[in-house]
């Protein structure tokens, strides 16, 4: 998996924008639901927590949880030679998802 793979599977998604974020690239749909490094090694993915032990648990070499709240909230990082464009695509497609519930969930409270 490149970086150029991932930012292509990423803006695959409906609705799906690409901007800066500090040193990395962000794709969000209404909310960021992954961030590409600025090596383009690896990645952060929200994942729910069901997700992250998911895929944490099928590829602990790949994904990894992060730190603190972050890892609390489903952030899980993932080494992008460490995975395939068809794992990465359904990792991502789950963050996006999650992204995407996260947005109408907030939505329906306002």
């Amino acid at each position: 998996m490149t970086g150029h793979q991932l930012r292509a599977i990423a803006l695959s998604f409906q609705g799906t924008t690409e901007a800066a974020h500090f040193d990395r690239r962000a794709f969000k749909v209404h909310r960021i639901f992954a961030t590409l490094a600025a090596d383009e090694q690896s990645a952060n993915l929200l994942l729910t927590p069901e997700g992250q032990e998911f895929y944490v648990g099928l590829k602990p070499t790949a994904f990894r949880r992060l730190p603190n709240r972050w890892g609390d909230q489903g952030w899980t990082s993932v080494s992008l030679a460490g995975v395939d464009a068809d794992l990465m695509r359904e990792a991502l497609e789950k963050a996006w998802q999650a992204a995407t519930r996260s947005t109408k969930s907030r939505s329906r409270r306002d």
